[in-house]
């Protein structure tokens, strides 16, 4: 599959919006657009979770880890596992999750 960007499918999920921006058999990448004060509550989902912080700043919580997040960073979530993420500062973030979330779809 290829996705250019004009085509890239604009979604949203929790007041978040977000990109869809390839969508394979096993996995799915998406680019978060995050404003300031967008907060992601508590919750869990069977699918790992992987994110590369393109811009912004982020606190994110989840198992042992409580973490302010920058431009760079990145992480993964086994899935299963509850997580929370809130936006201290506007940004994108790309994030890969496998299986694909039918619930971005």
């Amino acid at each position: 599959m290829i996705v250019k960007s004009e085509n890239a499918k604009m979604r949203e999920f929790l007041g978040v919006k977000f990109e869809l921006l390839a969508l394979g058999k096993k996995s799915m990448v998406t680019k978060m657009l995050y404003k300031t004060g967008n907060h992601v509550p508590y919750h869990q989902h069977p699918h790992e979770q992987s994110g590369y912080i393109i811009s912004g700043k982020y606190r994110i919580r989840f198992g042992e880890h409580d973490e302010i997040l920058n431009t760079g960073d990145s992480y993964s979530i086994p899935g299963g596992v509850e997580h929370t993420l809130e936006v201290l500062e506007e940004g994108e973030v790309i994030d890969f999750f496998s299986p694909p979330r039918e619930d971005y779809l």
